[in-house]
């Protein structure tokens, strides 16, 4: 699972700008590119990462995390905004949405949901426990609507262990620090 986890988003290197987490100087490539194929060049870290796991002959463990991290789900966010900017246009949903497979496994199918939901977590606007919740909720509850854990032996009580589990998680990393005061004179 944690090799899993390490290694599943391999196919990012060949590109690495065109993903939020490493666009920390402002720019965004996707800006200036269309929808559709901005989501396709995010939904290429998959096979890019399928192959560059099986050139450095990565177990097929390993490349069941690459290939299965992202499901079938679509790109949302491109294919939401395609939607809005283009109505009336007939939309190819291939053209947005991950070629999969699904999890099949636990471990392949635990990884989707953290993926999702730490991804998810970076964009909330406040870290609340009812925000958080929520957005635990939602991400995996979407999952499910969209059968992407159909192929895995996960059960509904694992499910909401795991909801559970990654709702302290982000309780934990998100909570409000407090300031300590600075010692302003000593007394002698």
């Amino acid at each position: 699972m944690r090799a899993g986890a390490m290694y599943h988003d391999i196919g990012k290197l060949g590109s690495p700008i065109f993903f939020t987490e490493n666009q920390n100087n402002g720019l965004n490539p996707h800006e200036k590119m269309p929808y559709d194929e901005s989501a396709q060049i995010v939904i290429h870290h998959i096979e890019s990462g399928i192959k560059m796991a099986q050139k450095e002959k990565l177990p097929r463990q390993i490349i069941d995390f690459i290939a299965t991290h992202q499901g079938t789900m679509q790109t949302k966010y491109f294919y939401n905004s395609f939607i809005n900017q283009n109505p009336d246009e007939d939309v190819d949903i291939s053209m947005f949405s991950y070629p999969g497979p699904t999890p099949f496994t636990k471990e392949t199918a635990v990884l989707m949901m953290a993926d999702s939901v730490e991804a998810a977590s970076r964009s909330l606007k406040s870290y609340t426990d009812d925000e958080i919740d929520r957005l635990v909720e939602n991400i995996i509850n979407s999952q499910i609507a969209e059968d992407q854990f159909i192929e895995a032996p996960i059960t509904f009580k694992e499910i909401s262990q795991v909801k559970d589990i990654f709702k302290q998680k982000l309780k934990n990393i998100y909570h409000a620090r407090i300031e300590y005061p600075e010692l302003k004179k000593k007394k002698k």
